[in-house]
């Protein structure tokens, strides 16, 4: 009743799943990358709000103090340029539903940044230990908010669940080779074949791009985007013998940030001067 070869049942799948998927795409702000955006962004910022609220009530947070004072007021500054920046374009503002926060987590051992969807902002005390300066603060502050501005989080738990569904659906297909793969490389090693093929690449490709925004909106705010070099030099000393290969990082070699933000810099200071308050 059911006779369908493997080759036919892929075929119509792939028609189902295009069909399903193109209407569910979305653009960069400014990039203007295509991008797939299956899960409502609404539903997101929801769920990271909450996280947010359980991390700040579980985190040893700085209250006050000059080094808050300087994130507050770069992401204030950031707030109005980016915003702005979307006004002047005659462009929707990706920014005017987030519930902008701030808080400076106290961890010397930590030298990190993030910015959740909706733009609930950490910075780790370990962190100002590298960046010296507000320049190479307001560098970094730019990329962690240009991931919430494009919507990498919505773009990857989206590109997570197609590739779930369809490597599902051909392991099916294939009699359980993918499977087998798996369990007998090591489900946890680095190896796996999704991972390295798909997921980092794309990561990679998110990184690039939040370089780049964040470079913009910097630039915007009255920030020395020069700095950006010194910055990554000073994290590739850092990090020396430290970093992964590449085909096994979901970031760039601190070499090829470097390479990418010497050749951007240039035009950036030219096409996105800063925004007067």
């Amino acid at each position: 009743m059911y006779n369908i070869n493997r080759r036919k049942f892929l075929g119509y799948f792939g028609c189902s799943c295009c069909s399903l998927i193109l209407p569910s795409c979305s653009t960069v702000p400014i990039t203007e990358r295509r991008q797939l955006s299956i899960i409502p962004e609404s539903r997101i910022n929801q769920q990271a709000a909450a996280a947010y609220e359980t991390f700040r009530s579980k985190s040893k947070l700085i209250t006050g103090g000059q080094q808050l004072k300087e994130i507050k007021d770069i992401g204030k500054k950031m707030e109005f340029a980016v915003s702005k920046f979307f006004e002047k374009q005659g462009k929707e503002d990706p920014t005017s539903n987030f519930g902008w926060d701030y808080v400076l987590v106290d961890n010397d051992k930590v030298v990190n940044a993030w910015c959740m969807p909706g733009g609930k902002i950490a910075v780790y005390t370990g962190l100002l230990k590298v960046t010296k300066n507000i320049n190479a603060l307001s560098i970094v502050m730019g990329h962690e908010i240009a991931h919430a501005v494009a919507r990498h989080s919505v773009e990857r738990m989206s590109h997570a669940m197609t590739i779930n569904l369809g490597t599902t659906v051909a392991d099916i297909f294939l009699g359980g080779a993918i499977n087998r793969t798996r369990n007998t490389v090591g489900q946890n090693t680095g190896l796996d074949i999704f991972q390295l093929g798909i997921m980092n690449p794309f990561g990679r490709k998110q990184e690039t791009e939040a370089d780049y925004l964040g470079l913009i909106f910097s630039s915007l705010s009255g920030y020395d985007i020069r700095e950006s070099v010194k910055l990554w030099q000073r994290m590739s000393e850092k990090n020396k013998g430290k970093e992964p290969p590449v085909f096994l990082s979901t970031h760039p070699s601190s070499k090829k940030r470097i390479e990418n933000l010497n050749n951007w810099i240039s035009e950036v200071i030219v096409k996105y001067p800063p925004i007067k308050i």
